[in-house]
């Protein structure tokens, strides 16, 4: 099939930040598309000026109410098929994710264009405690839900979508349209039988960087999540024993 990527970053307010990523991406020759999640004039303003700077790589949608990370991405998704790309390179504006590896990913998604190829976070002392223990708890609820170790790390938003498969999930099933959304696509892919392959990259947080996660919102929104996916786990339980099983 032909390969034809594109970045897609959802970005609410990270004006001190996204010249610089999205400088990063363009030298490495990709397109991406910048969907402002409503963000403030002063960020607002920025990615105007960027679009208007590169009009042949750069296309900027904007969400007049921010809605969240979520929903943002699901409108650079849609968009992103619509004008006829096949895979979808998906990274934070917060300078948390390595733009050098991009090329590791992309790499891997050309080899298995079936295939999420998810970031597998390789932290060093930068990164909250707090953060790291929230992570597992989440990894170990994605286990139960998907009888499988196949998803290292499903919270990681350092990741490439095939848009043919995700683009009919969010035609036909409600996603989480806050920081629930990576774990929630991912789980859902992977019952779909979307293979999922771990590509390891070093994350890291920035001194002064912008984080968006609301502490009591999003630990709600996530454990509401994982509760959906459970029962939506038992409901695919014989499949999922079969696929483990190596049946029919």
């Amino acid at each position: 099939m032909v390969f034809k990527p594109v970045v897609v970053i959802p970005v609410f307010n990270h004006a001190a930040v996204i010249c610089s990523t999205v400088e990063q991406i363009l030298a490495h020759g990709l397109p991406c598309i910048l969907v402002d999640d409503g963000s403030d004039a002063a960020c607002a303003n920025t990615l105007r000026s960027v679009a208007q700077a590169h009009p042949q790589a750069v296309t900027l949608l904007r969400l007049p109410l921010n809605q969240g990370k979520g929903a943002a991405m699901a409108e650079g998704l849609r968009r992103a098929a619509a004008i006829g790309f096949t895979h979808a390179l998906q990274i934070d504006a917060d300078g948390q994710h390595q733009v050098a590896d991009m090329p590791l990913f992309l790499a891997r998604a050309k080899a298995q264009p079936e295939a999420v190829i998810c970031g597998c976070p390789v932290y060093d002392e930068s990164v909250p405690k707090g953060r790291l223990i929230g992570r597992y708890a989440t990894h170990i609820w994605v286990w139960i839900n998907t009888l499988s170790f196949d998803i290292r790390d499903s919270m990681c938003g350092f990741r490439v979508y095939p848009l043919a498969s995700v683009c009919e999930l969010l035609s036909t099933t409600p996603l989480g349209q806050r920081m629930d959304f990576d774990s929630d696509v991912i789980v859902r892919l992977h019952w779909r039988g979307v293979p999922v392959v771990n590509q390891p990259t070093r994350v890291v947080y920035p001194v002064g960087g912008i984080s968006h996660f609301r502490l009591w919102r999003d630990n709600v929104l996530i454990s509401r999540m994982h509760t959906v996916l459970f029962f939506g786990m038992l409901r695919h339980l014989p499949m999922l024993l079969r696929r483990k099983l190596g049946g029919p």
